[in-house]
């Protein structure tokens, strides 16, 4: 390739100068000072033409994802975040000063009367203080007990103690705390649910004890005192406001002729169809003689109310629970958003005198029909009914969906295990 020919600037001031052209002159400049910065002739792109038979190819599929596949991804990333906590935990550990980490005999005082405060206070509780978990029958009642120590409220530091009625219940917490690999999980609430469900109806009876209590001292004495609300009035109250918005009676507008072209069965037929049912047995064996409408309907904007009446029956019938059904309506209420669901898991699971069907394989219907049993997997569907609608129709969201079906059932097992039981209704 030719090099370019180049021109100083200097030379270019010095030839003005020479010839004597002013700076702002527009006159031609002579040949000499016109020629081209380089010789280099242009070469223009070569481009290769396309030759293309038949059609384009198809656009990229992704590959079918099975839930197995999904299952080992989620646990090879669960592996790999626990491998990067453990690293940054051993770091952090080096760089602290040794402190003296409690013995096998030492455990955390909401867990056991015995062990040192000071030093439970002090140093992480990264190994689990015991090593096997027994359910045993203490003086009439079910314990849960962590090799020698009985299991202990975290608040009361009493000891949780369970009614004989209810083994699957004390089974079902000594697993819980079981599959705990350090003491450090039990402070996260997450990690116990079910310990934390058995407190709350502990905490229930409790209060409902101090309360007859003060009541009686108060009728003896003949004055009265202002008690603040109880527990069970708090929960009484916050469940009636989901009768009011209950998912079951909050129904989608009708199917339009030329507009709702989805297949199947339309989301306002699928949620009459399950509050009809529900409403029909809860009417007919629960709440005989009253009256339960829905709230939205499809053609109204605001929610309405239900009649005066029907609250009252509704509130009577909560607040006359005891303590392990009230604690368990309330778990089934917030899990589900409605409360006409949870009443008919609670029904149907109840040991106490409000059981109806305690999870009987079938029942039969005033036409002859044979009735299934109404367990966790109906309840969840029902109150999921709208989001599985959608779920069918444009699919669902990973990590998303499917985690809020599964803590869904979750609960609403729990609640089945906290207030059914072999005790004679």
């Amino acid at each position: 390739m030719k090099p370019p020919t180049r021109i100083a600037l200097r030379r270019l001031a010095a030839n003005r100068r020479t010839l004597s052209i002013p700076p702002s002159s527009s006159s031609p400049l002579p040949q000499l000072l016109l020629r081209p910065i380089h010789g280099t002739p242009p070469a223009p792109a070569t481009v290769s033409p396309i030759h293309g038979q038949g059609p384009p190819p198809d656009p990229p599929q992704p590959a079918p994802d099975s839930e197995q596949a999904r299952f080992e991804r989620r646990r090879k990333q669960a592996e790999l975040l626990q491998r990067a906590q453990d690293i940054r935990t051993a770091a952090a550990a080096e760089k602290q000063p040794p402190t003296n980490l409690p013995s096998p005999q030492q455990s955390p005082s909401w867990l056991s009367s015995s062990g040192d405060k000071a030093t439970t206070k002090t140093s992480p509780l990264r190994k689990r203080f015991w090593k096997d978990v027994y359910v045993r029958e203490v003086d009439g009642a079910w314990e849960v007990h962590l090799d020698a120590r009985p299991l202990r409220h975290p608040t009361t530091k009493r000891v949780v103690r369970l009614p004989l009625s209810k083994p699957l219940l004390a089974g079902a917490l000594a697993l819980e705390w079981d599959l705990l690999v350090s003491a450090q999980q039990a402070t996260r609430q997450h990690l116990i649910p079910l310990t934390s469900l058995v407190c709350r109806a502990i905490d229930i009876r409790e209060d409902d004890e101090a309360r007859e209590g003060i009541s009686d001292s108060n009728s003896r004495s003949g004055s009265s005192s202002n008690v603040n609300e109880g527990i069970r009035r708090s929960i009484v109250r916050t469940v009636l406001r989901y009768l009011d918005t209950d998912s079951l009676l909050c129904w989608a507008p009708p199917p339009q002729r030329g507009t709702d072209e989805l297949d199947g069965p339309s989301l306002w037929d699928a949620q009459r169809t399950g509050a009809e049912r529900v409403v029909g047995f809860l009417s007919a064996r629960v709440w005989p003689g009253v009256e339960i409408e829905p709230v939205l309907d499809g053609e109204s904007i605001l929610p309405r109310g239900q009649r005066p009446g029907t609250r009252q029956v509704i509130e009577g019938w909560v607040a006359g629970l005891d303590a392990w059904e009230l604690a368990g309506l309330e778990r089934a209420v917030l899990a589900g958003k409605g409360l006409l669901g949870a009443v008919r898991l609670l029904v149907e699971w109840s040991e106490g005198h409000v059981g109806v069907g305690a999870g009987l394989a079938a029942e039969t219907g005033d036409g002859g029909e044979t009735e299934k049993k109404f367990g966790v997997e109906e309840a969840a569907r029902l109150a999921s009914i709208e989001v599985d609608w959608q779920t069918r129709q444009w699919g669902e969201v990973e990590d998303t969906h499917d985690v809020e079906r599964e803590d869904l059932r979750r609960q609403l097992g729990s609640v089945v295990l906290l207030v059914s039981g072999t005790g004679a209704r």
